[in-house]
């Protein structure tokens, strides 16, 4: 069904690979468009798909950037929409109702940075590098990194990094809140990739969905704004079926069989 990425299910666990690995996996205008139509189809896949891992084709990138070689063609328009396709791309990911993890294998730059803080988490190999280097082209972060990176790393990292275009390692992401674990190996990052969520894939996936919904809606509101989003996603979670499920089985000292 598409072009540029290819999809592989074990169980619940959906596995995305975006696949242009002779450009580094860069994300085109296609690339962006393809992951939009998935991220929207997957929307409304509740219950079927209890977590996905994104990852990249090839030794060399997750995804190296946006395709700077279609964006040298780009009027200021055109860029703009560029950028706002992009941005469409990261609000679907973010919002999809099961966790993603990012693996990250070789460079993760600039979009593909961008589309790695969109996940939930990121793993990472050794190998992996991680930046937002576009103000060596003249431009700024486009596809979300600006505000994401912030959330992240806070802001005074946010803005070196930023400012500076300076690409940084594994364990340096790690050190500053961007990766939360580094292997040494792709298949040991990918198997404790598959091991994650397949643990998260036992708790309710309603109450899930809700703390997604209710962490994602949490930065830049006020502390009261907060507990208000927390407290409606409270409700939300006790009024749900797999609430009266999980009570009944820690009482009856068993194990929960969500539905």
């Amino acid at each position: 069904m598409y072009q540029t990425l290819e999809l592989d299910r074990s169980d619940s666990i959906l596995t995305l690979v975006i696949d242009r690995a002779a450009k580094l996996n860069a994300l085109s205008s296609l690339v962006l468009r393809e992951l939009s139509h998935l991220f929207s189809e997957l929307r409304g896949a509740r219950g079927n798909v209890r977590g996905m891992i994104i990852t990249g084709a090839g030794e060399r990138a997750f995804v190296a950037g946006a395709d700077i070689a279609e964006m040298a063609t780009m009027s200021a328009d055109e860029g703009a929409a560029f950028g706002r396709l992009g941005q469409e791309v990261t609000e679907r990911l973010e919002a999809l109702p099961f966790p993603v993890i990012a693996c990250v294998h070789g460079y993760a730059l600039g979009g593909g940075c961008e589309l790695a803080m969109a996940c939930d988490y990121i793993y990472a190999t050794e190998a992996a590098h991680f930046g937002q280097p576009e103000v060596n082209l003249g431009l700024i972060p486009g596809f979300g990194g600006c505000v994401r990176l912030i959330r992240l790393v806070g802001p005074g990292r946010a803005k070196e990094l930023i400012y500076t275009g300076r690409t940084i390692g594994a364990y340096e992401a790690r050190e500053i809140g961007l990766v939360n674990r580094v292997f040494a190996t792709r298949a040991e990052m990918m198997g404790a990739a598959h091991e994650s969520i397949a643990e998260i894939a036992t708790r309710s996936p309603v109450a899930v969905d809700i703390c997604k919904q209710v962490l994602t809606a949490l930065p830049g509101r006020t502390t009261a704004q907060q507990l208000a989003a927390e407290a409606e996603g409270f409700w939300h979670a006790f009024m749900s079926d797999d609430k009266r499920e999980g009570v009944a089985a820690f009482l009856a000292k068993r194990a929960p069989r969500f539905h």
